[in-house]
């Protein structure tokens, strides 16, 4: 496909799967199903909003657009907080529906038009920003109560449980960290500029903690049990009540989408806080990597002295290689992706479950904020927004075209909503 067919596909992929995540009623939409979430009726209005911001309006609010600038407002996730959105005089769904396919017909025109060659920057920023909230929007429909909305997902290849908490070792020695636009024209500003650091050797889990492993620790008393927990980590805990990876039930079953159903041993354990994943690493006689140590991991070769685009090669994802797109609705059992290995022999490291670091999300050195500069800077240590941690790797529910081995999300040590799960590391 040419750059301009290609950039068509992946806005109208993104589009069809958030018109599934919202094809319920009204009242459904309106709905906010906790204050850490937006109502879906919010997501859906912003995506269009920002897409017409940044390719109809070249990213100047001052230019006049489709929605009034009272209405328009109200989808500036700056001014408003999740918790308050619910309250928010909000377009009616099928106005929101109307709103973004006007938009979209308007986009497309616009791409139409364009040289055959990479339309830039702004495309991709507007497609991951879509598929970055259809990841928020199932997070949403997981808090949800009631009977479930979604199937149980699509079926996953098997694994090799016997890998479960095996470690690889990664040699000391420079490698090169970040991207730059050249190699990565899609990647976004906190991911730039490349530049080569030193890491020391270290040991790294060769899949991610699952599900079995963390039940030993819970029936080890690791959630009662100070030792194990930094001092905020404990004092979160106790005032959360904290005693399980969220939606796990007493009775040895989990809730997922408004499925109940035994907790399967072999998985990677998800929703847990950065608190939870620091205290498991101490019990296991470990610790979390750093972002720097992942990203080595994950995508240098050393035979080459060289980054690989994914952890296998040049290849494209695809089902064979890691979960990723949504449709599985959970993460796939560890060992299921062999040819996924990155070349240290490091598996499952895109897709499945974000993996927390011990990071704070700090600008990598000759930082240049990309045209949307409130992506990441205000996020930063010391920036005044809050205190952060950095997850890797994505989930089974971010999109494969907009995942790379340098992509860096992050949040609140205390969230654990987010798909976002554990691998351990060890010093040498």
């Amino acid at each position: 496909m040419t750059s301009r067919e290609t950039i068509a596909h992946e806005l109208t992929k993104a589009r069809e799967r958030t018109l599934r995540l919202v094809d319920f009623d009204d009242a459904e939409l309106g709905r906010q199903y906790s204050p850490l979430m937006s109502p879906l009726a919010w997501d859906l209005a912003h995506i269009g909003q920002q897409e017409e911001l940044w390719l109809l309006r070249d990213g100047d609010p001052r230019q006049p657009g489709m929605l009034s600038p009272d209405v328009e407002q109200l989808y500036d996730a700056f001014v408003n907080s999740r918790a308050s959105r619910v309250n928010l005089p909000l377009l009616p769904p099928s106005d929101a529906r109307a709103y973004c396919g006007t938009v979209r017909n308007r986009v497309l025109d616009t791409l139409d038009a364009l040289p055959d060659e990479d339309p830039g920057f702004n495309f991709a920023l507007v497609i991951s920003h879509e598929n970055q909230h259809d990841e928020t929007m199932l997070q949403a429909l997981n808090l949800r109560s009631g009977a479930p909305l979604l199937d149980a997902g699509a079926p996953l290849p098997s694994g090799r449980p016997d890998l479960a908490g095996t470690s690889v070792l990664v040699p000391g020695g420079e490698f090169v960290l970040g991207v730059d636009a050249v190699a990565e024209p899609h990647s976004l500003d906190n991911e730039r500029p490349a530049h080569v650091i030193d890491v020391p050797a270290f040991r790294i889990g060769r899949v991610p903690v699952t599900n079995g492993e963390w039940r030993r620790f819970v029936d080890d008393g690791g959630y009662d049990d100070a030792r194990w927990w930094s001092e905020r980590g404990w004092a979160h805990r106790t005032d959360a009540g904290l005693c399980a990876p969220q939606f796990w039930n007493s009775d040895g079953t989990r809730s997922r989408f408004g499925h109940v159903e035994d907790i399967p041993a072999d998985e990677p354990v998800q929703h847990v806080t950065f608190f939870e994943a620091e205290a498991y690493a101490a019990w296991a006689g470990a610790r979390l990597p750093t972002e720097q140590e992942w990203e080595k991991a994950c995508a240098w070769d050393p035979a080459v002295g060289a980054r690989r685009r994914y952890p296998w090669g040049t290849t494209e994802p695809t089902p064979a290689l890691a979960n990723l797109g949504g449709d599985a609705m959970r993460p796939a059992s560890v060992g299921a992706y062999p040819a996924g290995a990155s070349a240290y022999g490091v598996e499952q490291m895109l897709g499945d479950v974000w993996e927390w670091t011990t990071s704070p999300l700090r600008p990598w050195p000759g930082f240049t904020p990309m045209i949307y500069d409130r992506y990441s800077q205000p996020f930063f240590e010391g920036a005044g927004a809050g205190d952060y941690k950095v997850l890797r790797g994505g989930s089974w529910a971010v999109a494969p075209s907009v995942l790379r081995p340098s992509f860096r999300n992050w949040d609140h040590p205390v969230r654990r909503q987010i798909f976002s799960g554990v691998r351990l590391a060890w010093d040498v």
